[in-house]
């Protein structure tokens, strides 16, 4: 009786661990929104972003963030990416809930059946992604990049945009060397002569011809490829707490707000942090500049193009609707 007895406590103090640790991370993990006052209980929520510094650096420095969030008893982290795929992967594993990326990520992922809203477009897509070439280099069209090795990030923005330009000058991805690199990898990779192109996205672009390193071989533009950027929460996260998706947008609007009326002292900012002239920044700007607003039918009816492209080369597994995956209700109250 005694062993039965010692059997059954510690079969009740395993299933109460096991039930404690369930509902914490369900709690934390996967939302599991509640009502009334606990509703936020040990709620962290996490934003990623790419590249340190910009935008994001300054809401990072002044706590914009963890202002409005520490208000409803929500904590703030955030996390930084190279490029756009690494930041679905950390979605799908639940170790995200905010990003902002370009298009072809979004669209693997979707094809991957990772589960995600995109909440508000972050940039216009139609000169922020280019293949650049070192400024002397003899390549002077996409079709002269035949035998060559070209560079990109797998899986970005400015993956679609390569293959995309390849079919526009009737090259393979056979036709040449195609070597997946994160842009910290290609940086030293086409400064030293390893690579002869770099399909990649500002500031990458702007940084190396500005500076002399490189020219633009192709932007989108001339190719009249969009590749605009977005911003995206995690499905179950926007389900269960649409406030904080709405939340989210209002603190990044703010952020938006102070470049736009201190636009001088966001140049200076931002080209000190990365040691260039205020020029390049401006310039930048010229390129691409961060804007969040509701994505309307053409952007959507490109993103289509863009999936139905990467369908027929076969670079994602299925067919996809793009329109299932975007939701205008959490920008549009937002900017109430």
């Amino acid at each position: 009786m005694k062993k039965q007895l010692r059997w059954l406590s510690a079969a009740i103090i395993i299933l109460a661990v096991f039930i404690s640790g369930c509902a914490a991370k369900d709690n934390k993990e996967s939302g599991n929104a509640k009502d009334g006052a606990d509703k936020y209980k040990d709620l962290t929520v996490t934003i990623g972003y790419q590249g340190s510094g910009g935008l994001f650096g300054k809401a990072i420095e002044e706590k914009w963030f963890e202002e409005e969030f520490d208000k409803l008893g929500v904590k703030v982290e955030f996390a930084e990416f190279q490029s756009g795929p690494p930041m679905t992967e950390a979605m799908a594993s639940n170790r995200l809930d905010f990003a902002g990326l370009g298009n072809m990520p979004i669209i693997a992922a979707q094809a991957a059946d990772i589960k995600f809203t995109v909440i508000s477009q972050a940039l216009e897509g139609k000169n922020n992604v280019a293949i650049i070439v070192p400024k002397d280099s003899d390549i002077q069209t996409v079709a002269d990049l035949k035998g060559k090795k070209v560079s990109v990030a797998k899986g970005s923005n400015a993956y679609n945009f390569l293959y995309r330009g390849l079919e526009s000058a009737g090259l393979k991805s056979t036709d040449l060397e195609i070597i997946p690199l994160q842009p910290d990898e290609a940086q030293p990779a086409f400064e030293s002569g390893k690579i002869d192109a770099w399909a990649t996205w500002d500031p990458n672009i702007t940084l190396n011809t500005l500076q002399d390193k490189a020219r633009v071989l192709a932007d989108g533009e001339q190719l009249g490829v969009l590749s605009p950027s977005y911003y995206i929460a995690r499905k179950q996260f926007a389900d269960d707490y649409p406030e904080l998706v709405t939340l989210y947008l209002k603190v990044l609007d703010k952020a938006l707000t102070w470049e736009n009326d201190n636009w001088d002292e966001a140049i200076e900012r931002y080209a000190a942090e990365r040691n260039v002239p205020a020029a390049i920044i401006e310039a930048i700007f010229k390129r691409s500049k961060s804007i969040s607003i509701p994505v309307t039918d053409e952007i959507i009816a490109e993103q289509q193009k863009t999936a139905d492209f990467q369908f027929e080369i076969k670079s994602i597994r299925k067919k996809i609707d793009v329109s299932e995956v975007f939701d205008n209700s959490f920008i549009e109250e937002a900017l109430k």
